[in-house]
């Protein structure tokens, strides 16, 4: 238990130089565009002077970058940084985002799972025959297709043929709020006609952000659980008459430990591609605030967003390395 409570404390005190080193790099990526943000804040070419000298010297854009940093992350910390887009904290625009991204992250993630782990115990019970052979070619397919491409296929299909998704807005959050993510509301408070109106917006989009996930997951299972069935206990076990139901379970416990890993990253993986399908679906998600933030030279809401999946991403992989740990107690260091 020691051991299990020095690993945590060290994997939590790399949080802040990891943070902070992401931030940086943002933040000097947009310091170096060669661009006049104030210029742009202030309404473009008709901008006067005086209304640009005005939000440099409010956001402290004719100071060395450093200072300007200091006052990015301390309108953070604080809540003080006022988007020059929208006049609102920052934090304030994030949080209202937050829950459509997050929540199309956890539909995008079930979505991996339930078509991931199942394809690639399949292909591996199944090597080298037909089936292996085509989970592969699927795995190989849903590394390579564009997210973008995918979306405007899909919603070709399935919006202009069929007419079995929207793309009208959002369906509101249920009255009474636990998680703050609306379908998970609606289900733990029984609305599930909400719940039901939030799943036929979300699915296609979910789908879509989750298929090139779902093709690495299906080859990483497979070849996972080919690598735990070669065990020598496994051997073992066959050699005792145990039944092979019973030899898989053992198998694919020891199997997900390395999945366990790829499923953390992933779920950090999808919150970097919703921007991308939160623009295709038009959701007006952090995705879709983090693109038109960008187009704008909006840099105090870039590197607030920036902070925040930083957050999440370091925060996903934390828990990995706990259920990591928890499976496997030698992996302690």
């Amino acid at each position: 238990m020691a051991d299990l409570k020095k690993f945590l404390i060290r994997r939590v005190l790399t949080f802040i130089p990891t943070i902070v080193g992401v931030t940086i790099i943002v933040f000097l990526i947009a310091y170096v565009i060669p661009a006049d943000p104030a210029k742009a804040w202030a309404g473009g070419e008709k901008a006067s002077p005086e209304a640009v000298e005005r939000i440099k010297e409010r956001y402290h854009l004719n100071e060395p970058w450093y200072d300007q940093y200091w006052f990015l992350i301390k309108g953070l910390a604080t809540n003080t940084l006022i988007d020059p887009r929208t006049s609102n904290p920052v934090l304030d625009d994030i949080r209202d985002r937050f829950p459509v991204t997050f929540q199309l992250a956890i539909i995008a993630f079930t979505f991996t799972i339930l078509i991931g782990i199942p394809l690639g115990l399949i292909s591996a019970l199944k090597r080298n025959t037909w089936i292996d052979t085509l989970v592969r070619i699927f795995a190989l397919i849903g590394v390579s297709t564009p997210v973008f491409w995918l979306g405007y296929l899909l919603l070709f299909v399935f919006f202009v043929k069929f007419r079995i998704t929207n793309l009208a807005g959002v369906p509101p959050a249920p009255p009474v709020q636990i998680t703050h993510v609306p379908i998970i509301d609606a289900l733990l408070t029984g609305n599930f006609t909400l719940f039901k109106q939030h799943l036929a917006r979300f699915w296609l989009p979910g789908f879509v952000l989750g298929f090139m996930g779902t093709g690495v997951l299906a080859r990483f299972v497979r070849n996972s659980f080919l690598e735990a069935l070669s065990g020598d206990y496994i051997q073992f076990l066959k050699a005792k008459g145990v039944p092979k139901l019973r030899m898989y379970r053992h198998a694919l416990k020891n199997a997900l430990v390395p999945i366990v890993t790829v499923l953390g990253l992933q779920f950090g993986g999808l919150l970097a591609g919703t921007p991308i399908t939160e623009t295709v679906f038009a959701l007006p998600g952090m995705g879709r605030y983090a693109i038109l933030s960008i187009q704008n030279l909006d840099f105090p809401a870039v590197v607030a967003i920036t902070f925040i999946y930083a957050i999440i991403y370091v925060t996903a992989n934390l828990v990995v390395d706990i259920l990591y740990a928890v499976i496997d107690p030698r992996v302690r260091y």
